[in-house]
């Protein structure tokens, strides 16, 4: 090999390098910047299914006054049973119903497969515990977190909520709710340790990158549907 072409290549490998570093600190930075400007309105992080909001947090989400609070999906176990983070997300959304902070639920998830319906088991684990049905919203059609905020808004017209998710999630959906023009509130629902968190944190700084880019890009849901007026009853959502 000459050395023009030793020359080149060094060249070659040295621009790709500074490319990949550039391209990293640009990803970090919008991650960044997403949990900045999302912060300050998580009003609490609870730590155990048990736990309800600080009077603090309480002041704060009557003050918002939300129409619903919306608890997006995070798989299921089997038929009957949501996965330990789908459970308390489940638990914080039942908190903060059963306390009177929110008059509705409306849950959201992926119902793409028989096997795979996670609306199905959240709705039977919030009738379960005692959750009248008609104040039980059933997003058919929540595919992404985007979907699901893009959703709430359009098809059921909410216009202020509460979100339940873990911590790492919510930044992102809080951001993704302002820039639909909901106005948004989050409790964080990190009750324990979850396997494979890592893995989830290195994929939700790509999600917030991904969805910086589609707010940018004005990208709404494509995913459509009749108008199911949050303030009605939910029933009417259940479907089969």
């Amino acid at each position: 090999m000459s050395g023009k072409i030793k020359k080149a290549l060094g060249l070659l490998l040295l621009i790709l390098l500074m490319a990949a570093v550039f391209l990293g600190i640009a990803v970090m930075t919008v991650s960044n910047h997403v949990v900045s400007v999302e912060k300050d309105r998580i009003v609490q992080v609870l730590d155990s299914d048990d736990a309800g909001t600080s009077k603090k947090a309480d002041k704060k989400i009557r003050s918002l006054d939300p129409d619903c609070v919306l608890i997006l999906g995070a798989g299921i176990k089997d038929s009957e049973t949501p996965s330990p983070m789908l459970k308390d997300r489940l638990d914080a959304g039942l908190k903060l119903y059963q306390d009177g902070l929110v008059p509705k639920i409306l849950i959201s998830g992926d119902n793409g497969t028989v096997e795979h319906n996670e609306i199905h088991v959240m709705l039977k684990y919030l009738e379960k515990h005692g959750v009248p049905s008609q104040d039980i919203f059933c997003d058919h059609a929540g595919f992404c977190t985007s979907d699901s905020v893009h959703r709430a808004k359009k098809i059921f017209g909410v216009r202020k909520m509460v979100i339940a998710t873990q911590e790492y999630h919510l930044y992102r959906a809080l951001y993704l709710s302002e820039k639909t023009g909901i106005k948004a509130l989050g409790v964080a629902s990190n009750q324990r340790k979850y396997a494979g968190q890592p893995m989830r944190e290195i994929r939700e700084v790509s999600a917030r990158n991904k969805d910086f880019i589609n707010v940018l890009l004005k990208k709404d849901s494509s995913v459509g549907g009749t108008e199911i007026p949050i303030s009605g009853d939910g029933t009417v959502s259940h479907g089969e």
